[in-house]
């Protein structure tokens, strides 16, 4: 997944301003112990920092 894609999917669930807050601030122990900015920081996959996403945050199936 392209991280354009990620950032997209993120806005669309969170909306816009709060994506990126969200992003910063929220540490998920699915990204060992990391936010969603330092889990990508650190190499992590797109697409799979977007199914941690998914998962910690109960995404609907279809925006998945």
């Amino acid at each position: 997944m392209r991280l354009t894609v990620f950032w997209q999917r993120m806005a669309e669930h969170f909306g816009p301003a709060y994506a990126d807050t969200f992003a910063r601030d929220h540490v998920m122990s699915d990204l060992g112990g990391r936010t969603v900015h330092e889990a990508l920081d650190a190499g992590w996959d797109a697409k799979e920092v977007w199914q941690v996403v998914c998962a910690v945050m109960d995404v609907p199936g279809e925006k998945r």
